[in-house]
């Protein structure tokens, strides 16, 4: 089991989709995240086989990502999935 430094995983993911093609998606830095900490977001619906990973991050004064926008997404009904994980040179982190 990847346990990560507690508090490292990032805090109030949210997606907003725009026109059915556009989805912007944002969160929050852990709160016990190491200030090295960068986190790389992954989506993945029913119908590809593939998780893509987020082509144009956000970020915030830092530098660190903090966002994703997703340009010409096909969004449908089915279920969608989304992972947040992380990466830091001093302590593993959670994934979300």
């Amino acid at each position: 089991v990847f346990a990560g430094v507690n508090g490292s995983a990032i805090e109030n993911f949210s997606c907003v989709i725009y026109n059915i093609s556009l989805m912007n998606c944002t969160w929050q830095a852990g709160r016990g995240a190491p200030g090295d900490t960068q986190y790389f977001l992954y989506w993945k619906n029913l119908i590809d086989k593939d998780a893509v990973e987020c082509e144009l991050y956000i970020k915030d004064e830092n530098g660190r990502n903090t966002g994703c926008r997703f340009q010409n997404v096909i969004i449908g009904n089915e279920e969608s999935y989304f992972l947040v994980n992380g990466s830091s040179k001093d302590s593993p982190i959670q994934f979300y």
